[in-house]
Parts: structure tokens; sequence; C-alpha cells
């Protein structure tokens, strides 16, 4: 189980996940046309803990970048930017009740439960249609989003993708889960 090894990277995979974001910074500056790669390196080089958890959305194929700078407490804002929902995460229920609720063909964990294991959010509806002015993504997968509390005390849970030049959001089931269906997710650095 994840939440039982130490979360920090060796001194050879925190030089290769720097590797790795730099030159997925550079490649994709029309998402974060303003920012200095220096300064977003010499952040994440502080804190272990997050260089651990940019590792997991990395390692799950989550592909993250940043997207933006919160000027109001000088964090980075890391998202999920592989074309599709990352491969690495699919075939999960929503969250963990919806995972018990399943009498049979019950997946591994569930979005909420993979993202509090690698330390991140999962995007809320907003947030997933600010990531689309950088995309498009989803257009062959889906992704869970974070759902509010009315929809899911009534045993829904949301996901969204992108078709036809438009973000659609629905619902289903928490205990649903679909071989095309992941979830995205954001960390702030």
């Amino acid at each position: 189980m994840i939440s039982e090894i130490k979360k920090e990277l060796t001194a050879e995979q925190g030089k290769e996940l720097i590797s790795t974001l730099k030159i997925r910074f550079e490649k994709n500056r029309n998402r974060h046309p303003d920012l200095d790669w220096s300064e977003v390196q010499a952040k994440l080089e502080k804190d272990s803990e997050k260089m651990w958890s940019l590792n997991e959305m990395e390692r799950t194929g989550g592909e993250p970048d940043v997207i933006d700078l919160d000027t109001q407490n000088g964090e980075y804002i890391f998202y999920d930017c592989s074309p599709e929902s990352p491969d690495g995460r699919r075939s999960i229920c929503y969250d963990r009740q919806g995972l018990e609720s399943r009498k049979e063909h019950k997946p591994a964990t569930s979005a909420v439960d993979m993202a509090a294991e690698m330390g991140i959010e999962l995007l809320t509806e907003e947030e997933y249609r600010a990531l689309q002015k950088h995309g498009p993504f989803d257009n062959k997968t889906s992704s869970w989003l974070k759902t509010p509390s009315n929809i899911r005390k009534a045993g829904g849970a949301l996901f969204a993708d992108f078709r036809y030049g438009h973000v659609f959001v629905y619902h289903n089931g928490a205990q649903s889960y679909y071989a095309g269906r992941a979830f995205r997710g954001l960390l702030r650095v």
C-alpha cells in the first residue's frame, strides 16, 4: 500500500523528475507563458513530499505540468495534463463508500482514496473547465470530478469529458467504474 512507504524520492529519482518536468514545461509554454522554470524548480527542490506527489502523478500517467501561479500565496499549481485520463488510475470507483457498496467485481481502490494516498486533489468541475482552456483533454476517456456533497449523499458522483469541442459534465453512481475513466488531480507547490 502506498501510504506505508516513505514519501521521498532518491536523489536520482528527484533529478529524473525535475528533468522530465522541465522538458514538459518548456515544450508547453502556452500553458504558463509568464512563468520562469528556475523559480518553479527552486520551489520544488525545497519540498520533498510535493516532489513525491508529483512523481506519483507522473508514475500513474498524469503528465503533470504547471498551469497557474496562485499569486495570493505564491503556490504553483500543477494539473494532470495527459491527453487522456491517466491510464494508471483507470477502472476505479469514485470513493470508498461506492467501492464498499459493490457486491462483486470490486476494483482495487477508488479515485478519492488514490488521490489522498498520492497527496493530490481531484479536480472540481471549475478546475476541469479551466484545464480544458489548455487542452483539449479526455477526447476518448473521462475523468471523475470532485463531487458536491449533496450529489454524493444522493448516491451519485460527477465525471466529465471533452467531445465536439465542448466540456460535458455527467453523473453516475459512485460505485460504477469503467476502463476509460480515471481521475485528474492537481497539486499546489
